[in-house]
């Protein structure tokens, strides 16, 4: 099953890679990674996507708990979530497609950011799931670069994660 885990870290040089390396050593692999500063300075978030069974889930989250450089570990499966995950993708955009295109980025509420004479650069935010689509909607020849920023998840109502 799929579980996105929420760190607070020490925002310290290495933290990462200690982190990253306890996945890796224990053959664990991490479908997506994102980590920003938080609102204190010491802090950053990291958002964790990776699969297994509760008892795995569980021994990661063990492990986590372990190192020097993890606060605190929240399994957002757990409670009500929101996901949300942010892609650019560069097609190329001549003729009649240039309408079609402006269409479709309009019915996946996404944003045209950057135009040249044959291309669009697109931006679209939200799950993974309409992401997907997005691109299965595009004429894949079109498509000609595609960058995916990776999950960031927070938990809904009150239920904060702080230090």
């Amino acid at each position: 099953m799929r579980h996105v885990l929420s760190l607070l870290v020490e925002n310290e040089a290495g933290a990462l890679s200690r982190i990253s390396g306890l996945f890796s050593a224990r053959g664990f692999n991490i479908e997506s990674l994102t980590v920003a500063p938080t609102e204190d300075s010491t802090a950053s978030r990291m958002t964790i996507v990776t699969s297994g069974s509760e008892q795995i889930i569980e021994q990661i989250t063990k492990h986590l708990n372990k190192l020097v450089d993890v606060i605190k570990v929240v399994d957002l499966n757990e409670s009500d979530h929101i996901e949300r995950e942010l892609m650019l993708v560069k097609v190329m955009a001549t003729g009649p497609s240039r309408e079609e295109l402006t269409r479709l980025v309009d019915i996946f509420r996404g944003h045209i950011i950057d135009v040249t004479e044959n291309t669009y650069t697109i931006e679209v935010t939200g799950s993974g799931d309409k992401l997907d689509a997005f691109l299965r909607a595009l004429k894949p020849d079109l498509i000609l670069e595609t960058v995916r920023t990776g999950v960031s998840g927070i938990a809904r109502g009150g239920k904060a994660t702080r230090i």
